[in-house]
């Protein structure tokens, strides 16, 4: 294992009776990343968290962070290590400073300035007094996340860090998680069903169904494979029309108003291109895209959803 690398999952897997939750998870998380770990529900994503954060032991399998096994190294692998899964806990008739004080305490003690830095970077400075209760859960979601960044960790695990924030919350997460590792050079893991979300902070990602790895790589060299959505807009509509019929390869193609959604290869655009020049098409708009979202569902959508892991 390479010191660039951060994790690396060998066959993880966890199984509760006769139903796997996790199987033959092989995952690899290099120093740097944002790395967006998507599936839908049941998928396995906050099962497979908990076995990283060594909170569920798992069936088979190891798991490597920093280069040290979890099975035979616990504290070693995870001294530079934060993280949440999914709803965080606090005492609710304390502070959330008071709560940072306690959690700090656990791991040999949190200076008031260090408790303060982090409430800062999750815009929970103003509110250090107030009792938890009175936190509304977008509020809680991201104390959830100052916990994580408490001891100043090298590598930090969040899932569903948006979860219960307004647009505005989300907006002010992307940037922390950004900041988180373009400014302090931390290494992000982040799970979430906001495919979108993923997409704007993500460079590489890893998508699970069922349990198993359905692929992994860079973000944008994913969305590169296979078919594109082309926005088509051009001058006589009718001439576009009639160009569409004729290509070869052309799937889905839904008419909204004076442009043209189509389904298509990627490869076969520039003969798109070409045809519609050739027909004299006054050509506005030919504009091929692919969102984390389309990819997301391409490889999912045939498998059947279970019950929340």
């Amino acid at each position: 294992m390479t010191g660039d690398i951060i994790l690396q999952t060998k066959n993880l897997g966890k199984q509760y009776k006769s139903r796997w939750a996790v199987h033959h998870l092989d995952l690899e998380v290099r120093r740097g990343d944002v790395f967006g770990f998507l599936g839908p529900n049941g998928a396995g994503k906050s099962t497979t968290i908990r076995m990283l954060l060594s909170l569920v032991r798992p069936t088979e399998g190891e798991v490597f962070l920093f280069g040290w096994s979890l099975a035979k190294d616990r504290e070693k692998a995870l001294q530079s290590i934060g993280g949440i899964v999914e709803k965080p806990d606090f005492y609710p008739y304390l502070s959330a400073h008071r709560n940072l004080e306690i959690v700090g305490a656990l791991n040999g003690g949190a200076s008031r300035a260090r408790i303060q830095e982090v409430l800062e970077l999750v815009g929970l400075a103003s509110r250090a007094s107030d009792k938890v209760k009175t936190y509304s859960h977008g509020m809680k979601q991201r104390l959830g996340i100052a916990q994580a960044l408490l001891a100043n960790p090298e590598f930090v695990i969040l899932d569903e860090p948006t979860s219960g924030l307004d647009p505005q919350g989300m907006k002010e997460i992307r940037g922390l998680i950004r900041h988180l590792a373009s400014d302090q050079n931390k290494t992000v893991m982040l799970s979430s069903h906001l495919l979108n979300e993923v997409e704007m902070v993500a460079n590489r990602m890893a998508v699970i169904n069922r349990g198993e790895l359905v692929t992994q790589g860079e973000v944008a060299a994913l969305l590169e494979k296979g078919e594109k959505c082309v926005t088509v807009q051009g001058s006589p509509v009718e001439k576009v029309r009639s160009v569409l019929s004729r290509q070869r390869n052309i799937g889905k193609v839904l008419e909204k108003g004076d442009a043209f959604e189509v389904t298509m290869p990627f490869e076969n655009i520039p003969e798109l291109a070409r045809a519609l020049v050739q027909e004299e098409v006054d050509i506005q708009a030919l504009v091929p895209r692919r969102s984390l979202e389309e990819y997301f569902l391409s490889i999912t959508e045939n498998e059947p959803e279970e019950s929340k892991n």
